[in-house]
């Protein structure tokens, strides 16, 4: 029997995490009573009994919690941002190749990609590794997403009884450009600038749309949107993240078409001389809890997609 550990557990991630475990029949959750599961002393012993842990906390009780785990054997997955660009931490993307997966497997601390970043990286690394984009490229990226990524807070204010009107309407944040995934954003991708980012809260529970755009003279050597969809073809094949031709519904692209889903579609639009990279998911699956219960998977030496809704 395997024993996991979820720090952090009341929060949506670690709560979409335990709903997950829960259908395992070979994992064994450790459950630390309410009037516990801020002690330190009572958390140290949970990481210390598990094989797994996950961290599904802020930056600074994740940062707390590796500290409790020095010389624990447990595997860490960290799904906030305090560890992603990190020495000595994986990140956890697989997809991209260059043998993320086999160093997730070896590896005891495992840093869960963030929801935003996840579909920009998984636009722009292949292309800046292939040497398509520059890693001195300027680019920028419009992200819609659902309101769940905001936490527990944010779900009470949409979907409490006298919300603002100001809600029903899609709102742009991060507008001091300090958004906290401008770092894994830049850093995992390879670029030299982080990109101007511009990510969009709506009125709908979850789902994740992310959109590069790009001029034809953006691309090195004189490739074109085919290269890039080339890119991609060969390696997004996968049941997780895969790349699709003729995605739209009728024109639009939804952002929650992948909603409740642990999937990612990745695809390529526009026309020769202007180019939509764009990215769909849900933020809650391959953005969040999804992605960390993959790299779990990967850890374990089970199936990646085992657990999850594609």
């Amino acid at each position: 029997m395997i024993r996991v550990f979820v720090d952090g557990r009341e929060g949506t991630t670690g709560l979409r995490i335990c709903e997950r475990l829960e259908s395992f029949d070979d994992i064994e959750l450790i459950r630390l009573p309410d009037a516990e599961r801020k002690s330190p002393e009572a958390r140290r012993e949970a990481i210390f009994a598990s094989d797994v842990t996950f961290l599904c906390l802020p930056d600074g009780a994740a940062r707390e919690s590796v500290a409790l785990a020095e010389g624990s054997s447990a595997v860490i997955i960290d799904a906030s941002t305090a560890h992603r660009t990190s020495a000595g931490w994986e990140y956890g993307f697989p997809e991209l190749g260059e043998g993320r997966a086999e160093r997730i497997a070896s590896s005891s601390r495992i840093a869960v990609p963030g929801c935003h970043a996840s579909g920009f990286i998984a636009l722009v690394r292949p292309l800046v590794a292939a040497g398509i984009l520059s890693r001195e490229a300027a680019l920028s990226c419009l992200s819609l997403t659902g309101y769940s990524g905001g936490g527990k807070k944010m779900i009470a204010e949409y979907e409490g009884g006298q919300r603002s009107a100001l809600l029903s309407a899609p709102r742009q944040y991060g507008i001091a450009q300090a958004h906290k995934h401008l770092p894994e954003m830049t850093a995992v991708t390879g670029l030299s600038t982080p990109p101007a980012f511009c990510p969009v809260v709506g009125d709908f529970y979850s789902g994740m749309e992310v959109t590069v755009p790009l001029f034809a003279r953006d691309l090195e050597g004189g490739a074109s949107a085919e290269d890039v969809k080339d890119v991609y073809r060969a390696l997004y094949d996968g049941r997780i993240v895969f790349y699709r031709e003729g995605c739209d519904e009728g024109g639009f692209l939804s952002a929650a078409a992948y909603s409740g889903k642990d999937g990612m579609e990745i695809s390529v639009h526009g026309n020769g001389d202007r180019i939509l990279l764009v990215a769909r998911y849900d933020n809650l699956g391959k953005g969040a809890s999804g992605a960390a219960v993959e790299c779990m998977n990967i850890s374990l030496g089970s199936p990646p997609e085992r657990g999850l809704e594609l």
